[in-house]
Formats: structure tokens, C-alpha cells, sequence
């Protein structure tokens, strides 16, 4: 089988996995590869259908779910703070205000982080630094913030932005769904993702620290940058939907205008063959634009990415948190790229 050998050479870079689920886009051909079992030394096979924590590629999901909205005309991508939050809880102006579209491509000047979260998350670090941080410490922490610098100014990646953008989100929309609800509502259900979703208690893969068990992952005050589970086919069908675009029929309406306007290039970054669209990373090539992200938690890692032009794409999971030399997530990069100019 054509996927078996790029799969194979994806799973031996997954150290410390001990469940890895490959799935491989190359035109009109597909494959799901799984290897191992759900538990280290036990535990049930892994089949296509097992979940696993996606961690930041939750973000791109959110950002669709911006476009969405958008579209409907709840929000505007230029929509500032002040829309959605009182006075009481923005941050400290720094130039002009920040607004959507500056949380959705990490222009926003916020930090990594929420002011206040490493202290109260010290005791979890290694397991759930995110659990006891509620939507009230979010917007606690956003009152405490100073921007680092003006919006639009400059991009640093940010889990307080994209969760703070999912939480606005949850404000904008009719009768204050959750998070998890609206996108299921918004997204999932429509595109056909009904194993994709924010509940920890559903069967899952074990993640692993180390080689030591991690608990599921709980990121109550952000869920928006952090808090999805998914599974190597769905994520791939996710893919494609983006890779098709409102010409594909995966959707209409809304969510169709919306699967172009995320992955539209918005900035341009040094260096100059780099881009951003919403939350994704582009880099353009000559032979097509490559889309990827990926993300993690305290057990998992995952990626994906997709090249429209040439209908490729390429979803790698793993039960272990990244390795320090992050030799999973090049391997998925590179083996993007390479089915991409196997055509």
C-alpha cells in the first residue's frame, strides 16, 4: 500500500507513544494507518475511531468557527473588545484597539499566556496546568494585561489570544451556548465530525509523560485554543472540507463561505515564502501552498496539514507529548511535502 511506508516512518518517530494513528491524502487516494494499543502494555487495540487530545490544532476549529459567525454577521472580523467585554475588563490600550482578526492571527499583543495562570497552575504543571483556570480568571487576567506590543505590530503566538477569541465567540452568538455546544452546532455537526468534541469523558487514548500516564486534559477557561479531541479520519475529512472550500458541497451557507476566508492569506511574515491565515501557518511554494499546524498537550501530540492544489494532506497523532527535538511533528511536515511532489 502506497501510505504504508510514509506511516511507518511517522510512528517510529513518535517516542514514547505507545498509540499512533497516521491518515494520508494523495489526490483521490486516502488511507488510515493505526499502530499499538490505547494503554502502554495493554489496553485495546487502536482502530481509525480512537480519540485522541489534538491540544492548538483545537485553534484552527475556532477559527473556522470566527469565519462562521462572520459570515452570519454576528461578528466582524475588525469588531474590537469593547463590543463584547465592559470597560472593567479590557487590557490596557496600547495604540489602537485590539479586535478579532488580531486574536485569530496572534497580532493581538497579548502574551503566551494569561497573567496570573503559572502561579495557580505550579501544583499541575506536569499533568493539568490548565484545570483550575475558569472563564472568570480569563477575564480577570485580561483587565491585569499589558500588551507587549501595539495590535497588529507584531505576531507571537498566543493560547490566551485564540481562548480569549473563543470566548467572545460564545458572547456574540444567541442564547450564550458554551464553547464545545456552539461549535458542535456551528461546525461539527454540519461537516459530519460527530467523534470530535470538547468532553474528556469519552473513551479516549491514555496520553503519556515521560512514559508516565497523564490524566485527560482540562482547559475549562479556554477551551477555544486547547480543549478538543478528535480522531485521524475525522481531522483528515476536516482537511479536505478546507481544501475544497464552498465549491466542494461539504457545506453551504455560512460554514461554506466560512471554509474560504479561514485559510485566506492575512500577513505576510519575514523571510518572505511565509504566511497567515486564520490561526494556520502557509508557506508558499512554488510547487503549491502548504497549510499546517500542530499541537499538544501534557500527553498527546498531533498535526496536520494540507496542500489544496494537488488534494494532499497528512493527520498524525501520537499518545506522547512532544519531544524536546520534535522530530514527530518535522517528520509529518516533511512527509507533507513530500506526497505533495509525488503528485
Amino acid at each position: 500500500m502506497w501510505a504504508r511506508a510514509p506511516a511507518d516512518a511517522l510512528a517510529s518517530a513518535a517516542s514514547g507513544a505507545c498509540a499512533v494513528v497516521v491518515a494520508l491524502r494523495r489526490g483521490e487516494e486516502r488511507a488510515v494507518v493505526p499502530y499499538g494499543t490505547t494503554v502502554s502494555g495493554g489496553g485495546e487495540p487502536v482502530t481509525a475511531d480512537t480519540r485522541f487530545e489534538i491540544g492548538s490544532l483545537t485553534k484552527c476549529f475556532t477559527a473556522l468557527l470566527l469565519a462562521e459567525q462572520a459570515a452570519r454577521g454576528e461578528v466582524a472580523y475588525g469588531d474590537p473588545l469593547a463590543r463584547f467585554l465592559p470597560p472593567g475588563a479590557l487590557p490596557r490600550q496600547r495604540g489602537g484597539p485590539i479586535t478579532l482578526l488580531h486574536l485569530a492571527t496572534h497580532t493581538a499583543g497579548l502574551p503566551r499566556l494569561p497573567p496570573g495562570l503559572l502561579a495557580g497552575a505550579a501544583p499541575r504543571w506536569f499533568s493539568n496546568p490548565y484545570a483550575a483556570f475558569t472563564t472568570d480568571d480569563l477575564l480577570d487576567s485580561l483587565a491585569r494585561t499589558r500588551p507587549h506590543a501595539r495590535p497588529g505590530e507584531r505576531v507571537r503566538y498566543s493560547n490566551f489570544g485564540v481562548g480569549l477569541l473563543g470566548h467572545l465567540l460564545t458572547r456574540a452568538a444567541p442564547g450564550g451556548p458554551g464553547y464545545g455546544e456552539l461549535l458542535a452546532e456551528r461546525v461539527l455537526a454540519p461537516l459530519g465530525l460527530r467523534r470530535t468534541g470538547c468532553d474528556p469523558g469519552l473513551p479516549q487514548a491514555t496520553g503519556y509523560w515521560h512514559g508516565r500516564p497523564r490524566p485527560s486534559w482540562l482547559i475549562p477557561g479556554l477551551p477555544g485554543a486547547g480543549a478538543l479531541r478528535s480522531s485521524a479520519p475525522e481531522l483528515l475529512d476536516f482537511l479536505d472540507a478546507l481544501a475544497r472550500g464552498p465549491a466542494g458541497g461539504a457545506a453551504d451557507g455560512p460554514l461554506g463561505a466560512a471554509l474560504a476566508e479561514a485559510v485566506r492569506p492575512r500577513l505576510a511574515l519575514r523571510g518572505g515564502t511565509r504566511r497567515l491565515g486564520l490561526v494556520w501557518n502557509i508557506r508558499v511554494r512554488p510547487d503549491g501552498a502548504a497549510y499546517h499546524h500542530s499541537g499538544a498537550t501534557r500527553g498527546f501530540t498531533a498535526f496536520a496539514g494540507f496542500v489544496p492544489e494537488r488534494r494532499t494532506a497528512v493527520v498524525a497523532l501520537a499518545n506522547s507529548t512532544p519531544a524536546l527535538d520534535q522530530a514527530f511533528l518535522q517528520r509529518a511536515y516533511t512527509t507533507l511535502v513530500t506526497l505533495h511532489r509525488q503528485g
